[in-house]
């Protein structure tokens, strides 16, 4: 028994060990032990081995079980890519099968690494054995359950990439390459000819949103895995607070100037908490988790500098997945809004965005976490309307001193509502000077300060206090109501 279970470990495979050594990457017991806590790890199906008598592969190719991270439970599954390239096979299906029903009845987040080639085609010889396999089901199944993390560091092809997908956070090293279909079923479907890292490099995967977070290597991967899972763990202590007389600074006084809206986030979070998702994705906006005065939250900003804080299609898939996933695990989101409304024009429209941008509104309007907006310059239209506005009932709404209102973009209300005046304009320059000055006096009529006359906000704010008027309202809300089951599904996309 002790020669059996001993046979499984590195130490027993350095010729598997050195290969691993030559591509410059850990192995699955490597990773794992890395991790997870000294001691805590509890394995399950050590001895499993490849169902065919004429194939070996230590534990089939799969090391799972359950474990600490930073001293909370974790349940964890790593493919070996030394076990026959980390195919999934009938037997290591029945290990996952069962690790991820055990995360879901322990309510503990899993991690998994997914490296792997896909099926593996030497089972198909094995008559008596069914090809179904519960894994993918089971997997899809933890949505909204659990925390689920994903981390490639090398090939995920066919069901790996499948689980790839399904995965609420996915980390990939630069050298990943992930595909639904690997080399031999393209060639066999196209004709063509083509590595894994040229079907799916990691930067197509980045760009498209498939992978959340890329880093530099192994261990960068895991210390994200283990920093994602803190803002899952309910309040902590509140961390330092950053230098928020700064954030007096951030918006230009030109309303026309773009800013980096990352700013505000990393001045409004606990110091060095703040932890972007999809940052190449859905530019137009910023998605970020943080701790504000030792509560978890998940930020929803406006992007400035990417199409002016416009929504776009990709940017309202983003936003509408990140409040899904904050809203099935109980984080409240904090919406800064400053957007001119939703992109405009015939090329966004072939996009979609009259499906895209309800997504949003589906999400927030349904999500039953607390809102607490912030309108740090333009809030127009609709754009502004799915960014935390008055209907969605937010629990706190306010502005700082350079808000602007508006049904819409100011310079486009000024068309419409001085249409006659600026065709009777004599030329292009009066009829300029003529728009510029309309808009001027509408600008005024919807300061921050007018606006919340009207009661339109609950108060305008010195932008300083922004964080500590946060921190304070999420202290008097309520925790939430525990509960043994399923909130909501998070969307895969």
């Amino acid at each position: 028994m002790l020669r059996v279970r001993g046979a499984q470990l590195d130490a027993a495979r350095p010729a598997s060990v050195e290969k691993r050594r030559k591509l410059g990457r850990w192995t699955a017991r490597e990773n794992v032990d890395r991790f997870l806590d000294d001691g805590s790890f509890v394995e399950y199906g050590r001895v499993a081995r490849p169902l065919r008598k004429d194939m070996e592969g230590a534990s089939d190719g799969v090391v799972m079980g359950t474990g600490t991270a930073e001293g909370h439970g974790v349940a964890v599954m790593a493919y070996d890519y030394t076990v026959h390239a980390g195919t999934q096979s009938w037997a290591n299906h029945r290990k996952t099968d069962r690790i991820f029903r055990l995360a879901a009845e322990m309510r503990v987040p899993l991690v998994s690494w997914l490296e792997g080639g896909g099926a593996r085609p030497h089972d198909l010889l094995v008559s008596h054995v069914q090809s179904e396999t519960a894994t993918f089901v089971e997997f899809a199944r933890l949505s909204g359950v659990v925390p689920t993390v994903g981390v490639v560091t090398g090939r995920a092809f066919a069901g790996h990439a499948n689980l790839c997908g399904a995965c609420d956070l996915l980390i990939a090293t630069p050298d990943a390459a992930l595909g639904m279909a690997g080399p031999p079923l393209v060639e066999a479907a196209l004709g063509v000819k083509l590595t894994p890292e040229e079907i799916g490099p990691a930067s197509v995967h980045v760009d498209s949103g498939v992978i959340d977070l890329l880093v530099d290597d192994e261990a960068a991967a895991i210390d994200v895995a283990r920093r994602y899972l803190r803002y899952f763990r309910g309040r902590r202590a509140p961390g330092a607070s950053p230098d928020t007389t700064k954030l007096r600074d951030v918006v230009p006084e030109n309303p026309r100037r773009a800013y980096d809206v990352r700013k505000v986030i990393a001045l409004l979070a606990d110091e060095g908490t703040a932890l972007e998702i999809r940052p190449r994705f859905g530019r137009a906006a910023v998605t970020s988790l943080a701790f504000v005065g030792g509560h978890p939250v998940g930020v929803v900003a406006n992007q400035p500098m990417f199409l002016a804080g416009a929504i776009d299609s990709p940017a309202s898939d983003k936003i509408a997945r990140f409040v899904q996933l904050c809203d099935a695990h109980d984080l409240p989101v904090v919406c800064l809004a400053d957007t001119p409304g939703l992109m405009v024009g015939p090329e966004v429209e072939k996009t979609g965005l009259v499906r895209h941008s309800a997504r949003i509104l589906a999400a927030l309007a349904n999500a039953t976490v607390p809102i607490l907006t912030v309108v740090l310059r333009k809030a127009y239209g609709l754009g502004y309307y799915v960014m935390g506005s008055r209907p969605l009932d937010p629990v706190l709404l306010v502005a700082w001193p350079t808000a602007e209102l508006g049904g819409m973009g100011l310079e486009g209300a000024v068309n419409i509502l001085h249409k006659s005046a600026l065709d009777a304009a004599p030329d292009e320059g009066a009829r300029a000077r003529l728009h510029a000055g309309f808009t001027a006096d509408l600008r005024r009529m919807n300061t921050a300060i007018e606006t919340a006359g009207r009661f339109e906000y609950d108060d305008v704010i010195d932008p300083k206090d922004t964080r500590d008027m946060l921190a304070r309202t999420l202290d008097r809300l309520p925790a939430p109501a525990p509960r043994a089951g399923r909130k909501r599904v998070v969307d895969a996309w």
